[in-house]
C-alpha cells in the first residue's frame, strides 16, 4: 500500500501533538507495510531527516497563503508522479487545497482536533473560528474514513460536524515506548538533569495556553504546600499565557514551589519524566488524547490526569485511582495530596511501562492504522 500524508510541520523542527504523531506515521508506518510519501512545511533539512521520505511545500515561517498554495502545488506534483492507493491527512487547512487533485483517491482524515473549536477556547474572534469551521465542514465532507484519538473525539467529530459514525475509527497516540525505558532511577535521572534529590517533584508537561487548566494547577499548589511543604511542581513548556502565569507565582508567593522551565528538547524529556515522583495533566477541555499521558507511564512515572476528553480512556483501564474528580483547584489539590501521601494508590514504574508498551507502543498503533486505511480502500472501492 502507498500513501500520501499530508501534515503541517516536521517534528524535528516544531513540536507539538500533531507533528509528533505525522513522525511516527512516517517513521513507523513503513515497518507494518505501508509505503510513505509525505508533504510538510518546512526547511530543506526535512528531506534529509526524513530519508527522502518527505518534502517540503513552503517555509514554516512563510505567509499562510504560501503555504496553502504551496501545498497545492507540492501535490499536484506528487500525485502525477506517483500511484497512491490512498491519502492521508492530517490538518484541514492544508487538505482543502487538494479536494479536487485527489479525484478519486480514498481520503482518510486523521483528526487531531477541532481546530475552530480550540481557537474559539483560546480565544480567538467569532469570525476566525468560524472561517475554521467551514473549512474543517468542507473538508470533512470530502473524507472517506476518519482516525480519532479518542471516544470523546469520535463524538466531537460526529455531533460538531456532522461525521457518519460508521466513517469514523478509534486509533490512539503512538509513541516510541524504548526511547523512555531509560536505565536510570529517579535519583540518577534527577542528578542528571540537576534536579532537587530532597524534593517531591511533581512535572506538567504542556503548552502554556488556555483550557489547560495551569492557572488551577498553580492555584493548587498553594493548598498542597500547606501538607507537604517540600513539594516542587515543574511545568514544562511555552506559549501564551507564560506572563500571566508568571505573575500568579509571584502573587501566590510559591516562587519556591513552582517553577516555569520553558521549552524542554525532546531528548531530555524522557529523563524530566523519569526524574519526577508523578506528573499531571490538569487539562479543562478539548483533551483529545494527551501524548504526555503515555509518554508518562512509558517513563515509568504514575500521571495524574483530569476526567476530560480522551484522558479517562487512557488511564481508567489502567488505574482508576489516576483519573482525577475534576478539574478544579480543589480537586487538583485534593489528587496531589493523596497521591503524595499515599492514601491514592500510585502503580509500579514496571506496570506503567507495561501498559503503554502493550496498548500504545508504535508498533501496535502503525498496525491499526493500516487496519483503517485498508478498510476504507476496500468501502471506496
Amino acid at each position: 500500500m502507498k500513501t500520501l500524508q499530508l501534515g503541517t510541520s516536521w517534528f524535528l523542527e516544531e513540536a507539538g501533538g500533531l507533528a509528533r504523531i505525522y513522525y511516527g506515521c512516517v517513521n513507523y508506518l513503513p515497518r507494518v507495510g505501508v509505503d510513505v510519501d509525505g508533504l510538510v512545511a518546512g526547511s530543506d533539512r526535512v528531506v534529509q531527516s526524513s530519508d527522502g521520505k518527505v518534502q517540503t511545500f513552503a517555509p514554516a515561517n512563510s505567509s499562510t497563503w504560501s503555504r496553502v498554495l504551496g501545498m497545492r502545488k507540492a501535490a499536484n506534483l506528487a500525485i502525477a508522479n506517483s500511484q497512491f492507493d490512498l491519502v492521508a491527512a492530517h490538518f484541514a487547512l492544508y487538505t482543502l487545497p487538494v479536494l479536487d487533485r485527489i479525484g478519486k483517491l480514498p481520503l482518510v482524515m486523521h483528526f487531531h482536533g477541532p481546530w475552530a473549536l480550540e481557537s474559539q477556547a483560546e480565544g480567538a474572534g467569532r469570525l476566525s473560528t468560524f472561517g475554521k469551521w467551514v473549512v474543517e465542514k468542507l473538508v470533512y465532507q470530502r473524507a472517506d474514513g476518519f482516525i480519532v484519538l479518542s471516544e470523546s473525539f469520535r463524538q466531537i467529530l460526529h455531533k460538531t460536524y456532522g461525521v457518519p459514525l460508521e466513517k469514523i475509527f478509534i486509533v490512539g497516540g503512538g509513541i516510541d515506548t524504548a526511547k523512555f525505558d531509560l536505565d536510570l532511577t529517579v535519583a540518577q535521572a534527577r542528578e542528571q538533569i540537576g534536579w532537587s534529590q530532597d524534593r517531591r517533584i511533581i512535572l506538567c508537561v504542556r503548552r502554556l495556553v488556555q483550557r489547560m487548566g495551569l492557572e488551577n494547577l498553580i492555584a493548587a499548589i498553594a493548598l498542597v504546600r500547606s501538607q507537604h511543604p517540600d513539594v516542587l511542581l515543574l511545568i514544562a513548556g511555552k506559549g501564551a499565557i507564560a506572563d500571566t502565569l508568571r505573575s500568579q507565582i509571584q502573587e501566590l508567593q510559591l516562587e519556591d514551589h513552582v517553577q516555569l522551565l520553558g521549552f524542554v528538547p525532546d531528548q531530555d524529556l524522557a529523563i524530566a519524566y523519569r526524574a519526577a515522583e508523578l506528573s499531571i495533566v490538569p487539562t479543562v477541555s478539548l483533551e483529545g488524547f494527551g501524548l504526555i499521558v503515555i509518554e508518562s507511564l512509558a517513563a515509568g512515572t504514575p500521571v495524574l490526569g483530569t476526567p476530560i476528553g480522551g484522558i479517562p480512556e487512557i488511564l481508567q483501564p489502567f488505574s482508576p485511582d489516576l483519573v482525577l474528580a475534576g478539574s478544579t483547584t480543589n480537586q487538583l489539590a485534593q489528587g496531589m495530596i493523596e497521591a503524595l501521601s499515599g492514601q491514592r494508590q500510585m502503580p509500579s514504574a514496571e506496570a506503567c511501562q507495561t501498559y503503554v508498551k502493550q496498548n500504545y507502543d508504535w508498533q501496535v498503533i502503525a498496525a491499526q492504522m493500516k487496519s483503517v486505511y485498508e478498510q476504507v480502500i476496500q468501502r471506496k472501492n
